[in-house]
């Protein structure tokens, strides 16, 4: 069997000083079912703010590392820029909303705000193993920067990329897309999606974003997905661990 099955992976997007109270509110749904999370901070400016100036933000993810969540890097803007290929800038607006900042940066660019992601990050007393990108939007040149960095693995919506052995390991994330026309869609296929898969031991990925909890009746199906995944059996594990688990098999 592959180590890597039978794990359900829950990541809360968009964490900073701006959205902290949704993101509490998610954290203390995953603490009710005895869920990690892997958060995923965004280090740099969004809507005004720094990590590495929000204390009390810093101070609450170290304590949530200290009772086995992990701090993950997501982004260092959150805002796209406007240089790359014109098909990633179009594919970038149209998944991502103008929040895919890696979609088409060269590894150079990508390099140098995965850096200063990094050194927010320590200056909060925080580590991160992992980059999750907005959209799991990432140019070749963004993951060539990871790996360079150092980066024990980063995400896309359809894997979990190994940058020890560049392996791409096949587990598709769900997500959400409120406010959108595909939103009805989407709470539908998230739901039965991740029941299909947990029914037959496969690892499911799910991810919460802030903007879910804006819109009625989606934190209920995300919650209902979690549910079905742990009474299917599977173990709930954040990302650094899930490949930790794939490194001692």
């Amino acid at each position: 069997m592959n180590p890597l099955e039978g794990h359900l992976v829950v990541s809360l997007h968009d964490v900073a000083a701006t959205s902290a109270d949704a993101t509490a509110s998610w954290r203390a749904d995953l603490v009710a079912r005895g869920v990690p999370a892997t958060l995923l901070a965004i280090a740099g400016p969004w809507r005004g703010h720094y990590l590495a100036r929000s204390h009390d933000l810093a101070m609450w993810l170290r304590a949530r590392e200290e009772r086995g969540d992990e701090v993950a890097l997501h982004d260092w803007s959150h805002e796209a820029g406007s240089t790359g290929p014109r098909w990633r800038l179009a594919m970038a607006r149209l998944i991502a909303r103008g929040a895919a900042e890696f979609a088409a940066l060269d590894e150079a660019e990508a390099h140098q705000r995965l850096a200063r992601g990094i050194d927010a990050l320590a200056d909060c007393g925080l580590h991160a193993v992992g980059f999750t990108p907005p959209g799991w939007l990432a140019s070749p040149g963004s993951r060539a920067a990871c790996t360079a960095l150092g980066f024990r693995y980063s995400t896309s919506q359809t894997a979990v990329i190994d940058h020890r052995s560049q392996v791409q390991h096949r587990i598709p994330a769900f997500c959400h897309r409120p406010g959108t026309r595909w939103e009805g869609v989407g709470a539908a296929l998230l739901r039965r999606a991740t029941a299909h898969r947990a029914r037959r031991g496969r690892t499911v990925r799910i991810a919460l974003h802030p903007a879910d909890l804006e819109r009625p009746g989606l934190r209920e199906v995300a919650l209902a997905a979690i549910d079905d995944a742990l009474d299917a059996g599977l173990r709930p594990i954040t990302y650094r661990d899930l490949l930790e688990v794939e490194a001692v098999a």
